[in-house]
């Protein structure tokens, strides 16, 4: 089987080491020396480290002192941690629809679901390439917006030059199957001194200093085990970035013209980093998305369904008070891609042969 990703951090036994032999393994001296990494990469004054993704949106909300009845923006087709943390941050969901071309949400929906109690926009850079944030971030801007970017796939991915989770304040997945992982973690980017600085206070129990409480926090915090994961690979983004362009290079080339397949793009002035490569089986194809995502599994080709429905359309969110205008009727692009896209392998352990055997196979199975 080719898997749909795999995990290698062998490089970082020396630094687990390290840790484990200094006796001090939770938050300290190496999230400080990670946080300084990622801030480097990501292009901002600060990176504050969490100890996962949701608890970055939840905790990035939280400092922007939202009351009740404030409306949060966001995509419908992205993983249930982005409607979580909006509903744990005790906010209104709003969802505006995609785009099919970056699968992230329309700019034009999103200022046509703004109103007067809109406080944040939250843009979800799926699949490693960023939302159009050339059009999102001035929207914002002139509408009095906090912007608060899902980058839980993008980091590295690029507009116009300028990093993810540089835009507003970045939040960052830093689980097994992401580009860059610790196993489990998050990571939260912002150039404001005033927010780092009260996301720092927040993640530690509300404590300045030890027993000194400024407000009503919570344990948030990464460990220094888990921050000694995460810095090799950082020291290597580029080259696993690189990596995985080249895999999806060489996946575009060669399912280039496969009947009923569309393949995914790399729009004018981004750079995609591939968390995920993923086609949409459209339905003049030889098989539909389910059966195809079962024929590539039956012959050893790891895939997977990123996202099989909207974010909102299951049993437990049905009614929600806090999601009082989820239609699926007005997210048709939504719907439609959840029911078309298919992730397959792009990482960067994959073989030329690997590479091969995929393309092959996909163009085998829709009778290419």
């Amino acid at each position: 089987m080719i898997p749909i990703t795999v995990v290698d951090v062998r490089d970082a036994e020396d630094l687990v080491v390290e840790v484990l032999r200094s006796g001090a393994i939770a938050q300290g001296p190496m999230v400080k020396r990670f946080e300084e990494a990622f801030a480097a990469v990501s292009g901002t004054k600060h990176a504050v480290a969490v100890n996962n993704g949701t608890t970055a949106l939840v905790a990035s909300l939280q400092v922007l002192d939202l009351q009740p009845g404030d409306e949060v923006i966001t995509s419908p087709f992205t993983f249930v941690a982005t409607l979580n943390a909006i509903l744990e941050a005790g906010a209104t969901v709003r969802f505006a629809d995609i785009r099919r071309d970056d699968f992230a949400v329309d700019p034009d929906a999103v200022a046509a679901a703004i109103g007067p109690r809109t406080k944040v926009l939250m843009p979800v850079h799926l699949y490693g390439q960023t939302a159009d944030m050339g059009k999102l971030a001035p929207l914002a801007a002139e509408r009095g917006l906090h912007l608060v970017e899902d980058s839980a796939q993008a980091v590295g991915a690029t507009f116009e030059g300028r990093r993810s989770g540089s835009f507003g304040l970045g939040c960052f997945s830093l689980y097994a199957t992401k580009n860059i992982t610790t196993a489990e973690g998050g990571v939260i980017t912002t150039d404001d001194d005033v927010l780092a600085d009260r996301l720092r206070v927040l993640r530690n129990q509300g404590m300045r200093a030890r027993y000194q409480y400024e407000v009503a926090g919570h344990n948030y915090r990464m460990t220094d085990l888990h921050a000694a994961v995460g810095i090799p690979q950082l020291e290597k983004l580029d080259s696993i970035t690189a990596a995985r362009q080249r895999n999806a290079k060489r996946l575009t080339e060669g399912l280039s013209g496969t009947p009923g397949l569309e393949l995914p793009q790399v729009l004018p002035g981004r750079e995609h980093v591939w968390h995920q490569y993923t086609v949409l089986v459209g339905p003049h194809a030889f098989l539909s998305r389910d059966e195809l995502a079962a024929a590539l599994t039956e012959r050893g080709i790891g895939n997977g369904i990123y996202y099989p429905k909207v974010v909102f359309d299951y049993d437990c969110y049905r009614g929600h008070e806090l999601i009082p205008d989820a239609d699926l009727a007005s997210v048709p692009m939504a719907s439609s891609v959840a029911a078309q896209a298919l992730s397959l392998p792009v990482h960067p352990k994959l073989s030329e042969d690997d590479v091969d055997k995929i393309i092959e196979t996909v163009r085998e199975v829709l009778g290419a």
